[in-house]
């Protein structure tokens, strides 16, 4: 895989980040964007790539790839999470990265964008071998990282415990305690109130905005959500208490779906039994009263809006025609691919981008790193409301714009991020 320019634009053989140049190139055009500001921010500041050697509960040493990248810290300290999985890649995380920038904008929060990962296979590691591997990676990529420069969170198969792991290396490494170098920490360790539930609340919000735009009562509408982890299971959770009909959830066994409604609490009691034997999965759900079906059929089932929370590329040229909701709210970054939301947009689908619906998470972020700078904790009701708040504007922007202008809503959700990173990057000058 690597980079080409094709009529003089950067591409790459990257699903991820290609769509994120091509989403970025369209809206840039649309707004007669300096040539050069086009240039600079489709390359990331820097990108850091390094060795994780790691001892093996047998003894033997494994060395994993991993990948740390700022995209842009024009607003402020990138800001981005850290992914363990098997496809994890220096260009994913540089698309990655790059969308980050965009939600921290258009979230109107002093961050920029960054992302990083190592690429494994966590499911088949034990405890302490990731424990090994997560404290290695840390101290490698600590020059980088720090609440000034970068601060990184959670992100696919990690969570408090790996940021522990690898904050508490770094400290060690400077001799200091320093908290508000990452978020996503345990409530019990300068962790903030309400993060867990952060992302699909804003979900959740960006869903409940949608309705009342268009005059919809959530007691009347059908929902499906693809992918039951941290994201869709709150996103679920939080649309089902609102009176919404959860057809259909799914996760890596599948999709259960019950055309009269998911038992979501029951579903959340599910994925806590056993979890060290059975890995948090609704293996066996279809007990409770559902059908199970292909794990991708959540994104086709009779719906009115669909949240696809959980792969990059899952509604794309090949699969969008099989999309029956109306509204499509993005919970999982790039789950849509450009050709993919063509034939939405064509059939008079609405799709909520990712970075808009899914910002709730890095805005939590910057809670809990307000929160470490100030060494002042708030309470959860504030924490969420202050969310819900920010979440709520946000919507708002980039309706209005996008119903003035005709134009998707993620478009216009480019073009308001774009250009307050733009207009900062112009005011600074080309030395940043």
């Amino acid at each position: 895989m690597g980079d080409r320019i094709v009529d003089g634009r950067r591409r790459s053989d990257n699903e991820l980040l290609d769509t994120a140049l091509r989403d970025f190139y369209g809206a840039a055009d649309e707004m007669h964007l300096n040539e050069g500001l086009v240039s600079m921010l489709s390359y990331p500041e820097r990108r850091v790539d390094v060795s994780v050697p790691v001892e093996l509960e047998d003894g033997t040493v494994k060395v994993f790839k991993g990948y740390r990248v700022q995209h842009s810290t024009a607003l402020g300290p990138s800001k981005g999470g850290i992914r363990y999985a098997t496809d994890v890649t220096g260009a994913e995380c540089e698309g990655l990265a790059m969308l980050m920038t965009w939600k921290c904008s258009l979230g109107g929060i002093p961050y920029g964008g960054g992302k990083g990962g190592i690429c494994c296979d966590p499911t088949n590691m034990t405890l302490r071998e990731k424990e090994r591997m997560s404290r290695t990676y840390g101290a490698r990529i600590a020059p980088i990282i720090g609440r000034w420069s970068d601060v990184p969170a959670p992100d696919m198969y990690t969570g408090g415990q790996e940021m522990v792991w690898i904050m508490d290396t770094i400290c060690k490494m400077l001799g200091h305690f320093e908290p508000a170098m990452l978020t996503g920490k345990p409530i019990d360790y300068w962790g903030a109130r309400g993060r867990t539930e952060a992302t699909g609340r804003g979900v959740a919000t960006c869903g409940f905005e949608l309705m009342k735009k268009k005059n919809l009562d959530p007691k009347n509408l059908k929902v499906s959500v693809h992918g039951f982890g941290n994201v869709g299971s709150y996103t679920a959770l939080f649309l089902k208490q609102a009176g919404a009909t959860v057809v259909a959830i799914s996760d890596t066994t599948g999709t259960y779906y019950n055309p009269k409604g998911i038992n979501i609490e029951k579903a959340f009691e599910y994925m806590e039994r056993d979890p060290g034997k059975r890995g948090r999965k609704l293996e066996g759900f279809e007990k409770e009263g559902c059908e199970k079906l292909d794990v991708n059929e959540a994104l086709f089932v009779d719906c009115d809006m669909l949240f696809p929370c959980a792969l990059q590329g899952v509604i794309n040229e090949a699969t969008a025609s099989k999309v029956k909701a109306k509204y499509i709210l993005e919970g999982a970054n790039g789950p849509t691919t450009p050709e993919g939301e063509e034939i939405l947009v064509d059939a008079g689908k609405i799709v909520v981008p990712d970075f808009l619906a899914n910002a709730g998470g890095v805005i939590g972020s910057y809670f809990e790193w307000a929160q470490n700078l100030q060494g002042f904790p708030w309470t959860e009701d504030d924490y969420n409301k202050r969310l819900v708040a920010l979440m709520t504007e946000n919507f708002g922007k980039v309706w209005e714009y996008a119903q003035d202008k005709k134009t998707t809503m993620r478009r216009s959700a480019y073009i308001a991020a774009i250009k307050r990173v733009s207009d900062i990057v112009a005011l600074r000058g080309v030395y940043l």
